[in-house]
């Protein structure tokens, strides 16, 4: 007899406005605990200093995850000038002091060739893996380590105030980019010292600061036990995915892992529905159908020729 799960069977997504100082993990945890969930997961960490959009998925939306791994992001940002660090945020060791300073035309001067598709290093104080281990696990522990420039996309970035000590951006960029990548590189473009001191994830893809929720106001929902007033639907993080509605008889097809025949009509749409989504930028993915029932994602599907295989099925 299979053991019965931990928890309550709750699906969907809460766009968690994530405090200062609290990590994407703790996160996680905070948030299956006050719904009393058994699984959650987050899409795409966020620095324990920066605040903002950290979607965290419940249940069956935690299927969905990788496909908003690869959703676009916007960030707002503070580099104070004077001083640079290891980590170029608040939380490292100084490691350079200028009393040099940029002018807000040399600023805006810069950021063009910051836009579009460019390579980035970055930060050595960062999660990606070296020989097995965190870049930032060897950081703290003084091994000098070197990561290789990847390609990112860039695709605004605009500079919103500026008070000589300060400058404060607004980043509309790919996956992978690290924001304080950006602002090392803008300042050793402008030849003076700076770091980043405030940020703030604003989006991830369709989730938005205007639906995000804060801890406080969501242990106030669960105090009125009224917390499921909290979720967006598991569909939420696939809102590029093209959709098709799908007959109760295909359904059943699809949970039982058939593959689907569709007609000539049906094939014609989706093939224009994936070209238009491939024309947008979006790479991955570039096959993958959301089979609907009800209003519902049933499962996600892999367009081959003329049928759809199911991939993953949601249990909503």
């Amino acid at each position: 007899m299979a053991r019965k799960k931990k928890g309550e069977a709750i699906h969907g997504w809460i766009c968690f406005d994530k405090p200062l100082e609290m990590t994407s993990t703790s996160a996680v945890g905070k948030i299956r605990w006050l719904f009393q969930a058994q699984k959650a997961g987050h899409a795409g960490t966020l620095d324990p200093l920066a605040t903002g959009i950290l979607p965290i998925a419940l249940g069956e939306a935690t299927k969905t995850v990788p496909y908003l791994m690869e959703a676009d992001k916007t960030y707002s940002f503070t580099v104070t000038f004077g001083k640079t660090t290891d980590s170029y945020d608040a939380e490292g060791r100084v490691t350079a002091e200028s009393d040099a300073r940029p002018t807000k035309d040399a600023i805006e001067a810069t950021l063009p060739q910051f836009i579009g598709v460019i390579e980035q290093v970055p930060p050595a104080f960062s999660a990606i893996k070296v020989d097995g281990k965190r870049a930032y696990d060897l950081a703290r522990q003084g091994v000098e380590v070197e990561l290789k420039a990847r390609e990112i996309e860039v695709f605004d970035l605009t500079l919103d105030a500026f008070d000589t000590e300060t400058a404060s951006f607004t980043l509309h960029c790919g996956k992978g980019t690290y924001v304080r990548s950006i602002a090392r590189d803008i300042c050793l473009e402008l030849g003076v010292c700076g770091h980043v001191t405030t940020l703030r994830r604003e989006a991830v893809g369709a989730f938005e600061t205007k639906d995000s929720i804060t801890l406080e106001k969501l242990e106030e929902l669960v105090h009125r036990n009224a917390h499921l007033e909290a979720l967006l639907g598991v569909e939420t993080a696939l809102d590029d995915i093209p959709g098709l509605p799908v007959t109760q008889d295909e359904a059943a097809r699809l949970k039982q892992g058939r593959d689907l025949a569709l007609l000539p009509r049906q094939i014609e749409l989706l093939n224009a529905a994936l070209k238009a989504r491939l024309d947008d930028g979006y790479a991955e993915f570039p096959d993958t159908v959301q089979a609907v029932f009800n209003g519902q994602v049933l499962a996600l599907c892999e367009l081959r020729g003329g049928t759809l295989h199911p991939s993953r099925l949601l249990n909503l």
